[in-house]
């Protein structure tokens, strides 16, 4: 469920070889390393952090260019102005509940002559996508096979090798955090832990040989939009400096999202947010259930607030039991209690699965199956808060604010870390497809661009906001978005034609759907962000 960057996926062994035969890991050479093991908030462990890799942008490039899969990732990225410094941060932070701990993360510094690579340096803090694996780590680059590999050199490619110095964080409970779970979609630590982590990282620019220029970007895709989202609030909230954002087809009205789901269009990747979300807020605020038969069916139960991040392959964990593929709910629909109107029967039937709209109806059959995730008892009740107390954009478009006093404790902890209570003072880049299967574009990023220009808003929010489809068509010559929908549409283009020489039979539709939220949209609504950035500091705003 992590997200796969496109061309650059097909990178990984010209990347390996690249990074093995540039400069070799290892502790600096000189100096003193100091060490800090408070476990503080924003702490430093070791001081520098110790150095993985190096490479020029000169060795990047002449490598790059000697393949077809190199050209394709240069024609996205652009051509390296500067060598990149991938460092391994260690920094205390605190999980769902306060509870302290530690994280990691990577520290990613340009190197080289040309003026955009050296003397202070604009930050990008980076949030990752969605992924199962515990032992997730971005400074990890030298592990062609390691499941963050892709993303990170999509970072580093895109924002490093352009002069912008990148923090981002692994998150607590990936990688060696100690943190038994992942708090996951937990607006206010995983704010606390981007903000940990770029503490610790600034700590840590005067002994390798950077500094901060003072303007800081903050940007993430997917699980890592909603996280940069929340971390520009959180600053923004605190007074602190943010030059601009750009989140990434993030889950930002998550109530709303939630609700969808619930509703009946169930999302590609449900059977997996589903448990990570549960577990995250039951451990921060402990009263989701009693017992996790409260919400799982018993095939599920055992075992699942410990499953995920996991060191098992979900094909693993599908294959032994754990998880359901794709069903998340029953594919009988819930019985409505003794003396309801026949008409609360008749929706339940309806959404079991949804038959309307007819193009996504097949998308949503999957989430219904004879062994569900989810109990019927849980969508029920979940339901009859969601009818009672609705949301303001689902089932239908009224506030377009989440529920006003929701008394389902799972829709109450949804509510509590939807992201639909703020307005940015700072620019603002949301980018994303509109035929996401995923996160459904029409209730996160959309939604937020009606709230965000709302007469009630427009004081704050006048003309920082611009808005990115990258699955649409060029606007206008002028369209300054025109390169990332000209190559999205390139990409599409070819996924659906691979699948057709494969055998495909539906014209490639299937394969762009799998592709779309993790392999397709990522590189383009990346370089769409760096290319945001850029005029902002062009600008001056």
């Amino acid at each position: 469920m992590r997200p796969h960057s496109g061309p650059a996926a097909v990178l990984a062994p010209v990347l390996a070889a690249v990074l093995l035969a540039a400069c070799g890991g290892g502790s600096d050479t000189g100096g003193n390393t100091s060490t800090d093991n408070s476990g503080a908030r924003g702490s430093l462990q070791f001081n520098p952090p110790l150095r993985v890799t190096g490479l020029t942008a000169a060795v990047l490039q002449s490598q790059l260019s000697a393949s077809s899969s190199g050209r394709s990732l240069l024609a996205v990225a652009g051509t390296p102005k500067c060598g990149v410094d991938f460092r391994y941060l260690q920094y205390g932070t605190v999980g769902g509940a306060g509870e302290a701990t530690n994280a990691t993360g990577a520290l990613m510094v340009p190197t080289g002559t040309d003026a955009a690579c050296s003397g202070a340096r604009p930050i990008v803090l980076y949030a990752h996508g969605t992924t199962t694996d515990k032992a997730y780590n971005l400074a990890n680059v030298l592990d062609a096979t390691g499941s963050a590999y892709t993303e990170s050199l999509l970072v580093a490619a895109t924002f490093a090798a352009q002069g912008f110095i990148v923090v981002a964080p692994n998150y607590a409970g990936y990688d060696t955090s100690k943190l038994s779970y992942h708090p996951y979609l937990n607006a206010d630590q995983q704010s606390k832990d981007m903000i940990d982590a770029l503490t610790a990282a600034r700590t840590a620019l005067p002994n390798v040989g950077s500094s901060d220029s003072g303007k800081l970007f903050i940007s993430g895709y997917s699980q890592g939009g909603h996280v940069a989202m929340a971390t520009h609030r959180a600053l923004q909230a605190a007074g602190q400096t943010v030059t601009a954002s750009a989140p990434l087809s993030g889950p930002y009205a998550l109530a709303a999202l939630v609700d969808t789901v619930y509703y009946g269009n169930v999302n590609l990747g449900s059977t997996i947010f589903t448990p990570m979300l549960t577990t995250s807020f039951q451990k921060a605020y402990g009263n989701l259930y009693s017992a996790t038969t409260d919400i799982y069916s018993p095939a599920y139960a055992t075992g699942i607030e410990s499953l995920l991040p996991s060191t098992s392959s979900v094909t693993t964990l599908v294959q032994q039991g754990k998880l359901p593929l794709t069903a998340l709910f029953s594919s009988t629909p819930p019985t409505a209690p003794a003396g309801s109107p026949a008409s609360l029967q008749a929706t339940l039937n309806a959404i079991t699965p949804p038959t309307t709209p007819a193009a996504q109806a097949p998308l949503f059959a999957l989430g219904f199956g004879s062994s569900p995730l989810v109990t019927n008892a849980t969508r029920l009740s979940y339901l009859l808060d969601a009818l009672a107390n609705p949301d303001g954009a689902v089932p239908a478009a009224t506030t377009g604010l989440p529920a006003s006093a929701p008394t389902n404790p799972l829709r109450q902890a949804f509510k509590r870390n939807d992201l639909r209570n703020w307005t940015p003072t700072r620019p603002v880049l949301l980018c994303g497809g509109n035929s996401d299967p995923t996160v459904y574009f029409s209730v996160n990023t959309q939604l937020m661009q009606k709230l965000w220009t709302a007469p009630s808003a427009m004081a704050a929010g006048t003309g920082l906001l611009s808005v990115l489809d990258v699955d649409s068509a060029v606007t206008s010559a002028s369209d300054p978005f025109a390169a990332a929908k000209v190559g999205f549409a390139t990409a599409k283009a070819a996924t659906a034609a691979a699948a057709v020489a494969a055998g495909a039979s539906d014209g490639g539709a299937s394969a762009v759907i799998q592709a779309y939220h993790g392999g397709l949209v990522p590189p383009f609504c990346t370089v769409a962000a760096r290319g945001f950035f850029q005029q902002v500091l062009a600008a001056g705003v």
